[in-house]
């Protein structure tokens, strides 16, 4: 597929250049707790605006209901991005109304402007297929003849939605540096990766990461199993779970999993549990086959977390997904930093693929250049190695 610097050897300066980046941050009110795909999307727009391209930004955040809603506004993002770049990023007050016509037209070279959420539109992500493809029209009108589009939102690029798939068949389309790093990783993860092989998957439900499992047990040494998601799996061994988050409907497909792979499939064999669900809850370890009723699992225990991390420190390449428990909480964030600061310790090839793991590797304060990679989409990701089709991958490859 055409990358960016094919696009920069045409030459930009003076051009209007669409970029579909993954800004979809975490907020609290106007404030952005997590600014990691803010700053993730620098690079490319950062190579852009020296090469005196006018970038016109576009992106989602949260889930608005196709309308404007303020509490969805990209204007934390803008002001966020402004700062990290240093020179100022105009915001649209809509998408492709008058006022991001008149913030497009009012750009100089090397500018950057960013259009209001795209997901206030109910066109991105319809599924009639006119109705994205309007969208994704009036975007390209919107930057005009001779523009381009740069894909650089890996988190997005699952979806076939206008600003990621439909507006790439309008305009001449190129990969972005993040996208093109993250398929090349994801294509290490999926090929020749160097042995021990080692997976940890966290998150809350099974049936999330049903698929992701079934497709990488074949290709993984170990598959170590820690988050809400260890519940239903230490439940189809027979133990009793407590409160703890459990889905009963995946119990037979759990069951199917361990008596299958009993020699590769890793939980946990103690964990922190909890009277309740808060940070200041009344917390003790146990074993994992002695969860009492009322008390529920929030993490790894320590013994969990030293046999997890002699796997790791031991692997050529490791793929971390999902927490181990609930990191937010002081009192339930040390299987998460135990994993993480074995895989740092370790010298495997190591990808952090989700946005929770990311920001787990951020709020527990340990280096991020302790990784190989870290992703921005860990919905993609997944899908990706689930061996499924990326829809705003194929339309660059020509071939959707």
């Amino acid at each position: 597929m055409k990358n960016l610097d094919d696009l920069l050897s045409e030459g930009v300066r003076g051009r209007r250049v669409l970029v579909r980046a993954d800004l979809n941050v975490p907020l609290d009110g106007d404030t952005i707790t997590d600014d990691g795909r803010v700053r993730a999307s620098l690079p490319t727009v950062a190579k852009l605006t020296a090469a005196g391209a006018q970038v016109v930004l576009t992106a989602h955040l949260g889930r608005p209901k196709g309308e404007p809603d303020p509490q969805f506004s990209l204007a934390p993002v803008a002001r966020r991005l402004g700062e990290l770049l240093g020179s100022e990023v105009a915001l649209a007050g809509d998408l492709v109304g008058e006022s991001a016509k008149a913030t497009v037209n009012g750009l100089i070279d090397g500018g950057v402007a960013l259009l209001e959420n795209v997901r206030f539109d109910s066109r991105e992500t319809s599924k009639d297929d006119a109705e994205r493809e309007s969208l994704a029209a009036d975007l390209a009108a919107l930057v005009g003849e001779g523009a381009a589009f740069v894909s650089d939102g890996f988190g997005v690029v699952h979806r076939k939605q206008a600003s990621v798939y439909d507006v790439a068949k309008k305009l001449p389309a190129y990969a972005g540096g993040l996208v093109l790093a993250e398929v090349e990783v994801l294509r290490t993860l999926t090929g020749d990766a160097k042995r021990p092989y080692a997976v940890v998957l966290g998150g809350s439900k099974v049936s999330d990461k049903l698929g992701v499992i079934k497709a990488l047990l074949p290709k993984v040494d170990k598959l170590l199993i820690g988050g809400g998601m260890a519940y239903t799996f230490l439940a189809a061994q027979g133990h009793g779970v407590g409160s703890s988050l459990l889905q009963e409907d995946q119990i037979a497909n759990t069951k199917a999993l361990l008596a299958d792979n009993a020699d590769k499939i890793v939980l946990p064999v103690d964990v922190v549990v909890a009277d309740r669900f808060a940070a200041d809850a009344e917390s003790k370890t146990v074993n994992a086959d002695a969860i009492e009723d009322g008390w529920m699992g929030l993490d790894i225990g320590p013994r969990s977390t030293e046999l997890f991390a002699e796997v790791l420190r031991g692997a050529g390449t490791v793929f971390w997904n999902g927490p181990a428990g609930v990191f937010e909480f002081p009192a339930f964030a040390e299987g998460t930093r135990g994993i993480a600061q074995s895989i740092v310790d370790s010298e495997s090839f190591s990808v952090v693929g989700g946005g929770d793991s990311a920001a787990a590797v951020r709020t527990l304060g340990l280096p991020e250049d302790g990784f190989s990679h870290i992703s921005t989409g860990g919905g993609a990701s997944l899908e990706y190695l689930e061996g499924k089709q990326l829809p705003g991958v194929q339309v660059l490859e020509g071939d959707a």
